[in-house]
């Protein structure tokens, strides 16, 4: 970022967009701390980082829509504990929620890249999908950005709380999984499919 001022903030973050394990939660205290340090202003800061998210979220749309329904539907049918029914549902959901789900899907960790792959898979209009995404970058790259250059030198404390709404996050996922799989198993023995 000090190289490359607010592109290389970009490029940091579309990074992040297609390769999750990297953490924004680290990448915008760090942009925002730069600011602070006069290589850009912070609006370009906030500038920059939203518009890595979009293309990094972008790229993964077009993964989803390239990758096409149809071929989804064909390697989900393969999989072990599910069958077209969950898939059914699940598309039917998103075609009701999945505006908001796009919108403050950009604002969790780890989904807020993943989200864009199934937003491909459905089709959702692209000019949608980009105000959507564009929006909620917006929020959580602002907030992170804003407390990175008001931080200053201490933009790193920014970290540890991230880090603990990222395990909540995970541990709610591990769970909510952990129980889905557990029912479904019971319910597999009970109508004799395992």
């Amino acid at each position: 970022m000090e190289t490359l001022g607010g592109p290389g903030a970009s490029l940091a973050i579309a990074a992040e967009n297609l390769f999750p394990p990297i953490p924004s939660e680290i990448i915008l205290p760090l942009a925002g701390f730069t600011a602070s340090q006069g290589t850009f202003t912070l609006a370009g800061a906030i500038f920059w980082t939203t518009l890595g998210s979009v293309v990094g979220a972008l790229a993964l749309y077009s993964v989803g829509r390239v990758f096409g329904r149809e071929r989804f539907r064909a390697v989900w049918s393969r999989l072990p504990l599910v069958n077209l029914d969950d898939l059914d549902r699940t598309e039917a959901w998103f075609a009701k929620q999945g505006a908001k789900t796009v919108f403050f899907g950009r604002m969790v960790p780890i989904f807020r890249s993943l989200i864009s792959i199934p937003a491909g898979l459905e089709r959702m209009p692209v000019l949608l999908f980009l105000l959507l995404t564009t929006a909620g970058s917006l929020v959580w790259n602002s907030i992170f950005v804003v407390a990175g250059y008001q931080l200053g030198e201490n933009w790193h404390d920014v970290a540890p709380y991230a880090d603990i709404f990222q395990k909540i996050v995970i541990g709610l996922v591990v769970v909510v999984v952990a129980v889905w799989v557990v029912r479904r198993v019971r319910s597999n023995r009970r109508a004799g499919r395992v």
